[in-house]
Formats: structure tokens, C-alpha cells, sequence
């Protein structure tokens, strides 16, 4: 598998749109745009997984500063996610009512 990140979405863009893009360069096996957990709006970027890797590599390069929307993306190779800390907002749902 060969995972690409992609910035610079419209965030109109659907999932299968995402998809259709890449898939004029190979076997996508997956597309996930990312949400925001509090409104569920697009936040712009998203990943998109090839089954090959060379297919990959090919659409990297293809769709790297192409348009989308009127947007120039941003593509390259993801990077595995790094370990983040939690975080101490107090912004659960432990809050008490004065």
C-alpha cells in the first residue's frame, strides 16, 4: 500500500470525488477526507491509499500542483502519524454548572 496525503482540497469535495481524481492513475484503494469532529466540515486535506506503489508514485507526481476547484494541490507520500499528547482542555464533557 502507498498513502498519499493531499492539501489544498476544495471543501466541497466528496470522498468519491477524491477517489475519481486518483483513480485515472491506478487502484485506489481507499480516499478519506478529514472532518472536523465538531461540525463535520471538510478541513480541507485528505489521504488516498493505492493498492501499488508505483501507481502511487505516478499519481503523486501527476496530481502534485494540479487543479481541483480552483485549488492547487499539495501531494506527496504521508507520513506515518505521530504520537500525539492527550489533550487538557477541560473541553469534555466533565464540566460542572454553577
Amino acid at each position: 500500500m502507498y498513502k498519499l496525503f493531499v492539501g489544498g482540497l476544495p471543501f466541497s469535495t466528496t470522498e468519491d470525488e477524491l477517489k475519481d481524481a486518483f483513480g485515472a492513475h491506478g487502484t485506489v484503494a481507499s480516499a478519506k477526507i478529514i472532518t472536523d469532529r465538531d461540525t463535520g466540515r471538510s478541513k480541507g486535506f485528505g489521504f488516498v491509499e493505492f493498492e501499488n506503489e508505483d501507481e502511487g508514485k505516478e499519481a503523486e507526481k501527476a496530481m502534485n500542483g494540479s487543479d481541483m476547484g480552483g485549488r492547487s494541490l499539495t501531494v506527496n507520500e504521508a507520513r506515518p502519524m505521530e504520537k500525539r499528547e492527550p489533550r487538557h482542555d477541560n473541553g469534555g464533557g466533565n464540566r460542572r454548572s454553577w
